[in-house]
């Protein structure tokens, strides 16, 4: 995992807003793939950090975000 200060060269049409971000504006996740790497930002700041994943972190983020399955 990292995390890039400036946003990494991910065209933007290739961002797409979270499924589970609301609609009010207040927690709005963005996220970009690549072959080998998961970009996630914040929608609100488009140039500010970006954390970048490989695919194994990023299917142990979700696993992890979406908590226990019953």
């Amino acid at each position: 995992m990292s995390v890039h200060r400036t946003a990494p060269t991910v065209p933007e049409s290739a961002w797409f807003k979270s499924s589970h971000s609301g609609g009010g504006g207040g927690e709005c996740v963005e996220v970009a793939t690549t072959p080998g790497n998961i970009y996630i930002r914040d929608s609100k700041r488009l140039t500010g950090p970006v954390l970048v994943l490989g695919p194994a972190a990023w299917t142990g983020f979700v696993e992890l975000a979406a908590g226990p399955q019953a």
